[in-house]
């Protein structure tokens, strides 16, 4: 094996790493063990919704990432990244005779959960697939704030931004049902043209400013914006912090909980505040994969042999799941024990066999 090939080794586990971190984010946020649902309407969780128990044509129902493991193992689910203010339904009226094992006293029906057609697999205004087998053209699909719909970037109604990762997007839909954000939008939001991220320092118009005193109330943010509006078209991006730029005056609270809106001035409410809380969960755990590392201590002797093996081992994994994709079978936590269990014998057998002098074929 060539020096490039192993360099090219490094790099793959590198980025399936990274890849690992990204997952991370996203599920050391939720319980893996333990249903939410007794934790009631979780403002944020990882979520997924069941084709096998709860098929388009049904009644939409999600369910935690703990009841994705013990209670549909196997089945066909739909990843629905994270919801906010979302109760698990596993195992209730939506589900039949199927019960959830891992909390079964549980209401027939979340009343305040919002379901979409995220939850038979389908997302943005196309209400195509994701991934899409039939989709030639690459694209990145962003979440919007306020409806939590997946969307392709080319179907935003506008360009999308340098460093989308740290914005979050609003798409034209949510932006019209919700008229007064476009005066927002104006003074706050990503200029199409720009790919800037940081929230102007005040208001956008200082000269209108006025001081008050402590008896007075607070000054209305969005009156003080005035008429000046972005024109009302495409998805809107906003950049990081944007929601502390809200008001909070009376008016302004009772005309966000009214749209249903209430929790978009908190900055905890972002996926990416989200993410931070399972990253850091994350770092307090005890490490799971010390591959990398192990692997750059070694000697470049010691590297080449668990090369060896290391491609060896993903020849005959692949042989053994397109097995089951031949003949349609679901492969189950045991297939996958008794694959690695018989690996761990072969081993054994050839470990054994350099200790008496003599090699078994395999």
């Amino acid at each position: 094996m060539s020096e490039e090939q192993t360099v090219s080794l490094v790099d793959v586990l590198e980025e399936d790493k990274e890849l690992e971190e990204e997952a991370s984010a996203v599920l050391a946020g939720s319980d893996a063990e333990r249903c939410s649902y007794p934790q009631g309407y979780v403002k944020r969780q990882a979520l997924y919704a069941c084709n096998t128990c709860t098929p388009k044509g049904g009644q939409a129902a999600g369910v935690c990432l703990a009841c994705s493991y013990k209670c549909h193992e196997g089945h066909d689910l739909f990843e629905l990244y994270t919801k906010r203010n979302f109760r698990c339904d596993c195992g209730n009226g939506k589900f039949g005779d199927v019960r959830c094992q891992l909390f079964d006293d549980k209401d027939d029906v979340n009343e305040l959960n919002k379901y979409s057609h995220n939850f038979f697999g389908e997302y943005c205004t196309c209400r195509r697939p994701y991934p899409d087998p039939e989709d030639q053209v690459e694209d990145q699909m962003i979440q919007c704030v306020l409806c939590e719909d997946w969307l392709h970037g080319r179907h935003l109604g506008g360009a999308v931004p340098d460093s989308v990762e740290l914005q979050e997007m609003i798409c034209e839909s949510c932006m019209n049902a919700n008229d007064f954000l476009w005066i927002y939008a104006a003074h706050l939001a990503v200029p199409a043209e720009s790919g800037a991220g940081a929230v102007p320092d005040d208001d956008a118009e200082p000269g209108r400013k006025r001081s008050r005193t402590e008896d007075e109330a607070p000054a209305c943010r969005l009156k003080e914006l005035g008429g000046a509006r972005r024109v009302p078209s495409g998805a809107v991006f906003w950049p990081s912090g944007w929601r502390s730029r809200l008001c909070r005056c009376l008016v302004c609270q009772g005309r966000l909980s009214e749209a249903g809106l209430s929790f978009l001035p908190d900055e905890s409410d972002t996926v990416l505040a989200y993410e931070k809380k399972g990253e850091r969960e994350e770092e307090d755990a005890p490490a799971r994969d010390p591959l990398m590392s192990a692997l750059n201590n070694l000697d470049r002797v010691r590297q080449l042999e668990i090369i060896h093996g290391y491609n060896d081992m993903k020849s005959e994994l692949k042989d053994f799941l397109q097995r089951f994709a031949a003949e349609g079978k679901v492969v189950t936590s045991a297939d996958i024990r008794d694959f690695f269990e018989r690996q761990q014998s072969r081993k054994r057998r050839q470990v054994d066999g350099r200790a008496d002098g003599r090699f078994h074929c395999v």
